[in-house]
């Protein structure tokens, strides 16, 4: 009986020990929370990305004449995904493709390495100041572009832009 009493008491303390140690995980919680919420401007609502928005703009001068460009940042599990896919895109465009991998350029070699063959690459400061000039608010975002540098058509996959080259090219 003295062992069934020490046994419900031990569980009894580890319980409570369990209820103080959440507790503080969850204040910790809310205040990680909180922090994030001031850092994002207050409300923290997913943002939705419209590409289309970016039709009718000018690519910058120093990136115009691609038909094809690819927007990738180096932190983005989906643009390492999708870059083999916009290799084997850029491969159509003989040589009128342009991929713009924003980050770390130390850590943008896989991507850099894999797009160079097909694509002219621009990294570092150079890629940042072309998204922000064209209004990237996403990664990857896809264009197609027309003789003058304008964007004629933009999206988040690669297969919405298939159909507009057609398009545009009939």
């Amino acid at each position: 009986m003295a062992f069934l009493i020490a046994a419900v008491v031990l569980v009894g303390l580890l319980c409570l020990l369990n209820l103080v140690l959440m507790t503080g995980v969850l204040r910790r919680l809310r205040e990680h929370t909180a922090e994030l919420q001031r850092l994002a401007g207050g409300a923290m609502a997913p943002m939705a990305y419209d590409p289309r928005v970016l039709v009718g703009r000018r690519l910058p001068e120093e990136a115009a004449g691609p038909r094809l460009v690819g927007f990738f940042d180096v932190e983005c599990d989906t643009c390492h995904e999708r870059a083999p896919e916009f290799v084997a895109a850029a491969r159509t465009e003989d040589g009128a493709a342009l991929a713009v991998v924003s980050g770390d350029p130390g850590r943008a070699d896989d991507l850099v390495e894999l797009m160079s063959g097909v694509a002219k690459v621009v990294t570092g400061d150079d890629a940042l100041r072309i998204a922000e000039a064209v209004g990237i608010s996403a990664f990857p975002t896809f264009l197609r572009t027309g003789a003058e540098g304008v964007i004629v058509a933009a999206d988040t996959e690669l297969t919405g832009l298939a159909a507009r080259r057609a398009q545009h090219h009939a």
